[in-house]
């Protein structure tokens, strides 16, 4: 009789079990927990007028086949769009970040005929402004000039990256932004003058306005703003045509790291007063008009990681003491083609952390220091074009691990010891010291000569632009051998 009551029990619990699932079964079917309505769920809580202007802002980029409303219905919530990020404000989302550019597959990209909308300056809490490769050249677009002042208290981030169809100058609005903390216009056709104006931006951390080819007029000095102080990192203005003289109230801006105004058309001394930069790793002066000789102030510079000053008319003679200051951070030093003349001083070898030594194509007499090849971290050193005299007191390890690294080719006084060095490892276009005194060959230039190698000196830095952006560490390796005008192309990338 029990056992019987205990069957009929179980088979009820059996039965019970078969209702609940065909239940569970029916509610999935209708529309329950995994159905993509309930997958869809709510919509995040976010004013109309908010996302009203965020499908506008961004259609008018875009294109308008865009339907916003019906691809992405909550666009900060369980629809999200590629580049748009929110944030909760008082119980409401609101968008903070627009990112238009193919950086992803399926990122947000510009039409060809995109346009700013001024329903972009309603979102009140934006944040981060990008473009990367919106405007094409078919398309010239100007920066808009008004509005920018309603974002005044929210905008840190505006980035104009490789778009060859914006045009027109920087708009002085932009002072506006006084939250900004980086302004990046990069590689764009941009023209007129930087605006003083940015100098009201005492927030800002990075300004990099590199590559727009049109930009011209002199360095604004209130970029030098005294009100900074600490705040500017990355100052980069490289490949523009900017003329007149470097302020001296560049040397205010106590915090930056990096400083790149190379390919430019400066001129005049460099001021004694960026020798206050005290946290300087890279100073990229190259490819200017700049004169006045290498400044001494820059051997107390010891956070300086760079000195880029290449191609220009700098003239003078190098310091014959207090390279020591600069031993252990130094890593690149770029002198090439400055009008240089006298002696390579031997306090030169002091330089310990020094892996990058350009001196080429200068007026530099006298015997190379035999120290130089025992610079411990030394990976390529160019001495041609010269009137350097004697010999070179290298040993033959030197030559063998720089190999082509190495080049004093172009000094008609300098000679190698056969003894010392075999012809395998002979620095090229060097000829041998008893040759010096003998008449040439029969058939011509010697074997030497013959290998004289055509490339100049060429680097990529060690802790630069950024593209990236500069900072304590070295950033900027391995040294490349190229022509002078290929290394000038790969080093100005920057940054950033």
């Amino acid at each position: 009789m029990g056992a019987t009551r205990g069957c009929q029990l179980l088979m009820a619990l059996a039965a019970l079990l078969v209702v609940l699932r065909g239940c569970a079964g029916q509610d999935v079917d209708g529309g329950g927990a995994d159905s993509p309505e309930a997958a869809a769920g709510p919509t995040a809580p976010m004013e109309e007028k908010e996302r009203a202007a965020l499908y506008a802002a961004i259609e008018s980029f875009v294109g308008k086949g865009w339907n916003g409303s019906g691809l992405y219905p909550d666009p900060c919530g369980w629809s999200p769009i590629q580049g748009v990020s929110c944030d909760l404000f008082n119980g409401l989302w609101y968008p903070t970040a627009i990112s238009i550019g193919p950086v992803l597959d399926n990122s947000l990209q510009c039409a060809p005929d995109a346009r700013f909308s001024p329903q972009l300056f309603d979102l009140r809490r934006l944040r981060t402004l990008s473009f990367y490769s919106c405007f094409p050249a078919s398309n010239p677009t100007a920066i808009p000039t008004a509005s920018w002042e309603k974002l005044s208290g929210s905008l840190e981030t505006l980035e104009f990256r490789t778009n060859p169809g914006l045009t027109g100058a920087i708009p002085t609005s932009l002072g506006r932004l006084s939250a900004l903390q980086s302004l990046v216009l990069v590689d764009n056709n941009l023209t007129g003058a930087i605006p003083a104006e940015l100098g009201d931006l005492l927030k800002l951390r990075r300004l990099v306005a590199s590559g727009n080819n049109w930009l011209s007029g002199p360095i604004p000095a209130t970029l030098g703003n005294d009100h900074r102080h600490d705040e500017l990192l990355i100052l980069d203005l490289s490949k523009n045509l900017l003329i007149g003289s470097l302020p001296s109230s560049l040397g205010g801006l106590r915090g930056l790291l990096k400083m790149d105004l190379s390919d430019n058309l400066l001129h005049g001394s460099i001021p004694p007063e960026l020798g206050e930069l005290n946290n300087l790793t890279l100073l990229d002066l190259r490819n200017n008009s700049l004169t006045g000789g290498v400044p001494p102030f820059v051997q107390s510079m010891a956070s300086l990681q760079d000195l880029l000053l290449s191609n220009n008319p700098l003239g003078g003679s190098l310091p014959s003491s207090g390279w020591e200051n600069m031993s252990s951070n130094l890593a690149t030093l770029d002198l090439s083609n400055v009008g240089l003349s006298g002696a390579i001083p031997e306090s030169m070898a002091a330089l310990t952390g020094l892996r990058f030594m350009a001196l080429d194509h200068n007026h530099l007499t006298g015997p190379v220091p035999s120290g130089l090849a025992r610079m411990p971290r030394i990976a390529a050193m160019y001495l041609n074009g010269n009137n350097l005299t004697g010999a070179l007191a290298f040993e033959a390890a030197f030559y063998e691990r720089m190999g082509r690294r190495f080049a004093s080719w172009d000094n008609p006084g300098l000679c190698y010891d056969v003894a010392a060095v075999d012809a395998a490892h002979a620095p090229a276009g060097v000829v041998v010291c008893k040759d010096l005194q003998e008449p040439a060959r029969d058939g011509g230039e010697d074997e030497q000569e013959r290998r004289k190698p055509e490339a100049s000196s060429s680097l990529v830095a060690s802790s630069a632009c950024g593209l990236s952006d500069a900072n304590a560490g070295g950033l900027w390796w391995p040294l490349l051998v190229v022509s002078s005008t290929v290394a000038s192309t790969l080093l100005g990338s920057v940054l950033l």
